[in-house]
C-alpha cells in the first residue's frame, strides 16, 4: 500500500525546484550545478510497516553520502494533535508514527502538522546547501524580533544614597 510520499512531501512545502520522488523517497538538487545532493525517506520503526520520522541525506555526486540526520515526528509534534484527539498514550506504539494502514481516501499520515519537520528541515539544508531555501516562513520570521526590556528601578529605602 502506498504510503502516498509524493503529496506527503508536497504538504512539507520544500522549496528546491529541482526535486522528484521516487517510491517514498524525495531527492533534490536544492544548489543547481553543485555536486550535493538532499534525499529524505521515512524512518521505519521497530513495527512492521510503521514510520516514525524522517531520515535526510546530504549526498555528493562522486563520494556518497556526507551527513545524515533523523527528525522524530514526535520531537517535532507531528502527530502531536491526532494523538490528543484519539487518545493515543505516549506509551502506544502508534503514537507520533504512521503506518501503511488507513482510512479509505486518506493518506496514510492523516493528521499531520509539518511546521516543526519543515522547519527542522529548513535549518538542516541551510547548513549544507546555504541560500537553497527561497521561500521565507513569514510566521517564524515575526517571532524572532528581539525586545529590549528596560532595567528595573532601583528603589532605596531609609539610607542614604551615594
Amino acid at each position: 500500500m502506498s504510503l502516498q510520499a509524493r503529496e506527503f512531501f508536497a504538504a512539507l512545502c520544500l522549496p528546491f525546484p529541482d526535486n522528484t520522488v521516487v517510491g517514498n523517497t524525495y531527492y533534490a538538487t536544492p544548489v543547481p550545478g553543485a555536486p550535493l545532493r538532499l534525499r529524505i525517506d521515512f524512518t521505519k520503526t521497530i513495527h512492521a510497516d510503521t514510520y516514525g520520522g524522517l531520515r535526510l541525506t546530504v549526498l555528493h555526486a562522486d563520494r556518497g553520502e556526507i551527513d545524515a540526520v533523523a527528525l522524530s515526528f514526535i520531537d517535532h509534534g507531528t502527530f502531536h494533535r491526532r494523538d490528543e484527539a484519539n487518545n493515543t498514550p505516549a506509551t502506544s506504539a502508534r503514537y507520533g508514527t504512521f503506518d501503511k494502514h488507513h482510512r479509505p481516501g486518506q493518506p496514510p499520515w492523516e493528521g499531520a502538522v509539518t511546521t516543526g519537520l519543515r522547519d527542522a528541515v529548513e535549518q538542516y539544508t541551510a547548513v549544507w546547501f546555504p541560500g537553497a531555501w527561497t521561500t521565507p516562513t513569514p510566521s517564524r520570521a515575526a517571532g524572532r524580533t528581539a525586545h529590549q526590556t528596560p532595567a528595573p528601578l532601583t528603589i532605596h529605602k531609609g539610607g542614604r544614597a551615594r
